[in-house]
C-alpha cells in the first residue's frame, strides 16, 4: 500500500518503544507469530459467493472453508466485522453435518463456534451464511459514486490491509494464515468484475444480472483480497505471457498508456531483479475515482485512485507523470515483497513497505535517470529524518499488539526510513551481494511469511558481512546519529575523527545509543573509502592534506553530519564544484543544525547564498522548503516580511533566467523548476507572480490550451489562494464538473487555500456536502487549515461525527491531529491533545502526542530563530 497521507501523518511514537526487546528477533514461526487467534484451526481455502444490492449499499454471500485441525480442539475461532451470520454448520472427517452457533465479539471483531465435543485433527468444511454493508469509507468492500459522461454511477471495490478483510467476508484476518480463494459475484450485467485471478466462467441469471466466477488463487494473506465491480473499461497488454490491463471507468482509457507500457517494463524489470518471474496469469491495474487515497497491491488486481496512476500528456504536468510511475513501482514491487513473501506480523510491515518503497526507487532510477530520483530520494528523506530526531519517533520495527494498532504503522518511519536504511546497507554490502542476498531470501520464502530475521541471515551469507548485527542497530533502536567529523593536518597526512551521538531536535537523548555506522570518507571528486563507526568515535588518517574533506559524498547514511568549522568551510567554498549529492546534503544537514540550535541561521543563509544559480529542482525543493518554515514560525510576527524579501530576492534572479514560458528542447527538470519558483514567489507576496498567477487564469478559463500542463497547479493555486467571490464559483464549479480525479484534486485544492475566511466558510461547508467524495474531505479540512488553522479545528469538532464516518481505518486516528500539525503555537497542542485524549483511543492519542510534540518544537525554534532573522536579515 502507498497513501498519499503517509509523509505528512507519520504516526508516533513507540507504542511503545520500551516494549521493544534491542536484540535480534527468532525467524517466522507460524506457531510463535503473535496474533488474536489460535493457531490449532487452519484455512485451506475459501470458496465465497457474494451477492451484492449495488442499491441497498449491502450484501449477503455464502462461503464454504476448507480448513485443516491441526490440533484437537472444542472452539473454531476465526474474524467478521459488521457482519452478521445467518447460518453455519461443519461437516467432513467422517461427521456427518452439524449446524453450529455463532458468538460474535464485535469488540474483538471475532467470530467462534463452541463445539459440543472436541474435534480430532483432520480436514473439515465450515459452511457460512452472512450479510454486510456495502461501506461509504474505503473500509473492506465499499461504494464509489461518480459521473460519466454527465449520467450518475456507482462502482464497488474493496480495501483490505491491514484488517478489513473481515468486514467482506468471515475469515482468519491475520498475515500468517495464508488460504486460496475462490470468488464468485452477481452483479448487474451492465458491469464487468475483477479480482486476483482471471474470470474462469460468466454466465447470464434472472434479474437483470449475471454471475461471475473467478479461478482459484494461490496461497495468500486474506488483505490482499480484492474485488472491484462497475461500468468499466480495459487497456490490455502482454508481457511474457502475463495479461497486463489497464482498468478506467468509462472514458478515460486515453490517460492508461502511460501506465500500460510502465507495467510492462516494470514487470520485465522485477522478474530479472528478483530472478523470479511473477507467478499470476494476469496483473490488472485498476484506476477507480475515489473512495480512498493511493494505492492497494492486491495480488493481480491492484486497486488505485485514479489520480495516482492515470496520466494525459496533453493536460498533465510531468510531476504527474513522475508520481504515476513511482506509484506504480511500488505496487507492482509489492507482487514479490508482501505478496509472494509475506511479512508474519504487522511489526514487520517495513518488510513490505520499506521493501516496496526501495525498489520502486530503483527501479525509477532505471527507467527515468532524467527525474533524478536518487536526489528526490535524498530531500524526501529530510521529512522522515526530522521525525525520527523526536523523542515521539518508534523503531521501523515496532511492537504491534492488536489489528487497531497496526493501522498506525503506515507511516513514515516504516516507509521512508525503511527505504532510507536499506539503501544505506545495499551500498555497505554492495549492489550485487545484496542482490544475491535478496533472490535467495525470495526462493526460499515463497507463498510464506518471513520476520526480519529471515532476511538478515540471507543477506548476511551473501555479502560475507555482519548484517544482523548492523541491522538490529537501525531496525529495533529509535532515531539516529550526529555523526561529527575533526580533521587535522599533521606531517602531511590528514587525521579525522569521527564520533556519534544520538541527534534530537527536542530535548537531549537519555539513552545513550550507539549505532554501526558505515561511513564513506574521501576527498570532494575524489575518492572514498568505507569505514565502520561501532563505538562512540574512531579516527582514520588519509595520506595527504590535499582536497577537502567529505563524509558520504553520494549522501546514502541515514545520519546527520556536523563538520568542524574549518572543513565546512572548505566545503562551502566549493559549492559549485560539489557533486549533487554532496551539495544537497550539506543544505539539509546545516539546516537541521540549525534548527537543533547546534549552528546559527546566518551560517545556512550565507551557504543558501551560494547557490542561486543552482540548477537542480530537489536542491530548490529543499531551499523553498526551509525558508517556507521559518516563514511558518514567523507568521504574525514583523520577521516575516524580512524572511519574504530575502526568498524573493534570492529566487527572482534563477526565475528570471528561466522565464514565464517554456523553451523548446528545454528540460523537463527546467519546467518543473519554473512552477516552483513562480508558486514560491507568489507565496511569498511578489506581487508580479501573483499578478501574472491571476491574467494566466483568466486566460485559462477563456482557452485552456493558453497555460501549459506544467504551469497549470501555480495558475489554479494562485487562483485559489487570492479569489474573490466570482473566482471561487469557477472553481467550485470546475471541481464539481472535473472529468477525472487528477482535475477535481486540483481544484479542490485551490478553494481550501483560499485567504478570505468566508470563502474558507465555504469549503468547509462543501466537506459535509453527500456529494463530496469521502477521500478528499480530509484534505479540505487540513487545506483550510494551512490558513485559517481555528476555523478548521472548531469546524471539525462541530461536526466530529460526520468527518468520522467518512475515514478509513489508516486516516481515523490522524484526523484531528492533522488539522493543527503546521501550528508553531503550544495552545494548539494543549487544545488538540486534550479532545483527542478525551474523544478517541489510544492509538490516535500516541499521533496526537506526535503532532503535539512537533508543534512545540517548532514554538521552542521560533523563540530561538526569530532573534537570529533579525540579526542575519536586517
Amino acid at each position: 500500500m502507498r497513501d498519499t497521507h503517509v509523509r505528512r501523518a507519520a504516526a508516533a511514537a513507540a507504542l511503545a518503544f520500551s516494549a521493544v526487546s534491542a536484540q535480534a528477533e527468532a525467524p517466522f514461526s507460524f506457531a510463535a507469530t503473535p496474533g488474536k487467534l489460535p493457531k490449532d484451526v487452519v484455512p485451506l481455502q475459501y470458496a465465497a459467493h457474494l451477492v451484492p444490492d449495488i442499491a441497498g449499499n449491502s450484501f449477503s454471500g455464502s462461503q464454504t472453508v476448507d480448513i485443516d485441525v491441526v490440533k484437537a480442539t472444542s472452539t473454531i475461532m476465526l474474524n467478521a466485522d459488521n457482519l452478521e451470520i445467518d447460518a453455519a454448520s461443519l461437516s467432513g472427517n467422517g461427521i456427518r453435518q452439524r449446524k453450529l452457533t455463532p458468538v460474535l465479539d464485535r469488540k474483538q471483531q471475532t467470530l467462534r463456534f463452541n463445539l459440543e465435543q472436541p474435534l480430532a485433527p483432520g480436514r473439515y468444511q465450515l459452511a457460512l451464511q452472512f450479510r454486510g454493508l456495502i461501506n461509504r469509507e474505503g473500509r473492506g468492500l465499499f461504494y464509489v459514486n461518480y459521473k460519466a459522461a454527465g449520467a450518475d454511477k456507482k462502482l464497488i471495490a474493496t480495501t483490505m490491509e491491514p484488517s478489513d478483510a473481515r468486514r467482506m467476508l468471515p475469515t482468519w484476518d491475520e498475515p500468517a494464515f495464508r488460504a486460496r480463494f475462490k470468488l464468485t459475484v452477481d452483479v448487474p450485467a451492465s458491469f464487468k468484475a475483477y479480482s486476483n485471478t482471471p474470470i474462469e466462467k460468466q454466465e447470464t441469471i434472472a434479474g437483470g444480472k449475471q454471475r461471475i466466477s473467478f479461478g482459484v488463487t494461490p496461497k495468500m494473506p486474506s488483505y490482499l483480497v480484492v474485488l472491484v465491480a462497475g461500468e468499466m473499461e480495459r487497456l490490455a497488454g502482454k508481457h511474457g505471457g502475463v495479461d497486463i490491463g489497464i482498468v478506467t471507468t468509462e472514458g478515460k482509457l486515453g490517460s492508461a498508456n502511460f501506465a500500460l507500457a510502465a507495467t510492462g517494463d516494470l514487470l520485465h524489470y522485477y522478474n530479472n531483479y528478483f530472478g523470479m518471474p511473477y507467478p499470476l496469469p494476469k496483473l490488472d491495474q485498476i484506476a477507480i475515482p475515489g473512495g480512498f487515497n493511493g494505492a492497494m497491491e492486491n495480488w493481480g488486481a491492484i486497486v488505485y485512485n485514479e489520480s495516482v496512476l492515470l496520466y494525459d500528456p496533453k493536460k498533465s504536468p510531468e510531476s504527474v507523470k513522475k508520481m504515476t510511475f513511482e506509484f506504480n513501482a511500488h505496487e507492482v514491487a509489492h507482487q514479490w515483497f508482501g505478496n509472494l513473501v509475506t511479512m508474519a506480523w504487522w511489526d514487520n510491515l517495513w518488510l513490505n513497505e520499506g521493501f516496496a518503497s526501495w525498489m520502486a526507487s530503483k527501479a525509477t532510477e532505471h527507467f527515468h535517470p532524467e527525474w533524478r530520483p536518487y536526489l528526490d530520494g535524498i530531500a524526501e528523506r529530510e521529512y522522515v529524518l526530522n521525525l525520527d530526531a523526536r523523542k515521539t519517533t518508534h523503531p521501523i520495527q515496532m511492537k504491534v499488539e492488536n489489528e487497531e494498532q497496526a493501522a498506525s504503522a503506515f507511516d513514515a518511519i516504516t516507509y521512508e526510513k525503511g527505504l532510507a536504511f536499506l539503501r544505506m546497507l545495499e551500498a555497505y554490502l554492495g549492489e550485487e551481494p545484496f542482490r544475491k542476498g535478496i533472490r535467495a531470501y525470495m526462493a526460499k520464502h515463497q507463498y510464506s511469511n518471513t520476520t526480519s530475521a529471515d532476511l538478515w541471515r540471507a543477506l548476511e551469507k551473501a555479502s560475507g558481512k555482519p548484517v544482523e548485527k548492523l541491522a538490529s542497530d537501525w531496525t529495533l533502536q529509535p532515531g539516529y546519529p550526529l555523526v561529527k567529523v575533526e580533521a587535522a593536518c599533521e606531517d602531511g597526512k590528514r587525521k579525522v575523527t569521527l564520533s556519534q551521538e544520538q541527534f534530537r531536535l527536542d530535548e537531549p537523548a537519555q539513552e545513550k545509543r550507539l549505532w554501526n555506522v558505515p561511513l564513506q570518507v574521501g576527498t570532494v571528486n575524489g575518492k572514498a573509502w568505507y569505514t565502520l563507526l561501532s563505538g562512540p568515535s574512531t579516527t582514520i588518517t588519509q595520506a595527504s592534506c590535499e582536497g577537502a574533506l567529505v563524509v558520504d559524498p553520494h549522501s546514502v547514511g541515514y545520519f546527520r553530519l556536523q563538520y568542524d568549522p574549518a572543513s565546512f568551510q572548505a566545503l562551502a567554498a566549493q559549492v559549485p564544484r560539489l557533486a549533487d549529492t554532496t551539495r544537497l546534503k550539506l543544505l539539509t544537514d546545516t539546516w537541521s543544525l540549525v534548527s537543533a540550535g547546534r549552528m546559527q541561521l546566518d551560517a545556512y543563509l550565507n551557504l543558501v547564498s551560494k547557490y542561486g544559480d543552482e540548477p537542480r529542482l530537489a536542491v530548490w525543493e529543499s531551499i523553498i522548503a526551509n525558508l517556507r518554515t521559518l516563514d511558518t514560525v514567523a507568521r504574525g510576527e514583523p520577521e516575516q516580511a524580512l524572511v519574504r524579501r530575502f526568498l524573493i530576492g534570492f529566487a527572482r534572479p534563477k526565475f528570471a533566467k528561466l522565464g514565464w514560458d517554456e523553451k523548446q528542447g528545454e528540460a523537463p527538470e527546467d519546467a518543473r523548476l519554473r512552477a516552483l519558483l513562480a508558486n514560491a514567489l507568489a507565496r511569498a507576496g511578489d506581487q508580479e507572480a501573483i499578478a501574472e498567477g491571476r491574467a494566466r487564469f483568466a486566460r485559462y478559463l477563456k482557452d485552456p490550451a493558453s497555460v501549459s500542463p506544467s504551469m497549470i497547479d501555480f495558475v489554479t493555486s494562485v487562483a485559489g489562494r487570492h479569489a474573490d467571490a466570482a473566482t471561487y464559483e469557477v472553481l467550485a464549479a470546475r471541481s464539481a464538473s472535473a472529468a477525472t480525479g487528477e482535475e477535481r484534486d486540483r481544484f479542490g485544492r485551490a478553494l481550501a487555500g483560499a485567504q478570505d475566511p468566508a470563502l474558507a466558510q465555504r469549503t468547509l461547508k462543501m466537506v459535509l456536502s453527500p456529494e463530496t467524495p469521502p477521500d478528499v474531505i480530509g484534505d479540505l479540512v487540513n487545506g483550510v487549515a494551512n490558513e485559517h488553522p481555528d476555523m478548521a479545528w472548531s469546524f471539525a469538532v462541530a461536526n466530529r461525527d460526520a468527518l468520522m464516518k467518512n475515514m478509513d481505518a489508516i486516516g481515523s486516528n490522524r484526523a484531528f491531529a492533522s488539522i493543527v500539525a503546521g501550528s508553531a503555537d503550544p495552545a494548539h497542542a494543549d487544545m488538540m491533545e486534550a479532545y483527542v485524549g478525551k474523544n478517541f483511543g489510544p492509538d490516535a492519542v500516541v499521533e496526537a502526542e506526535r503532532v503535539g510534540n512537533g508543534i512545540r518544537i517548532r514554538a521552542a525554534q521560533k523563540a530561538r530563530l526569530l532573534p537570529q532573522v533579525r540579526a542575519a536579515l536586517k
